[in-house]
């Protein structure tokens, strides 16, 4: 992760998709649950990924774990 990137880089609305893309949801279950589209959730995401400086969903989770927007949970 980039010097610049902090806990104020999301809005609300993507760290909610970014959350439940890391519960382990697919962009149209996401979607489903916000009661938005999943081409909305997808524009999120790219949005994240821009503004996180990552690549994947993959990337950005690790980031938003390591900046504390969402909470590490490990499956058991």
């Amino acid at each position: 992760m980039s010097k610049g990137v902090s806990r104020e880089t999301l809005t609300p609305t993507q760290v909610k998709v970014l959350a439940l893309i890391a519960q382990g949801c697919t962009s149209q279950e996401a979607a489903d649950r916000m009661v938005i589209s999943k081409r909305t959730v997808d524009f999120h995401l790219a949005n994240i990924y821009e503004r996180l400086r990552v690549r994947n969903r993959i990337q950005a989770i690790r980031a938003a774990t390591r900046l504390g927007l969402i909470p590490f949970d490990p499956a058991p």
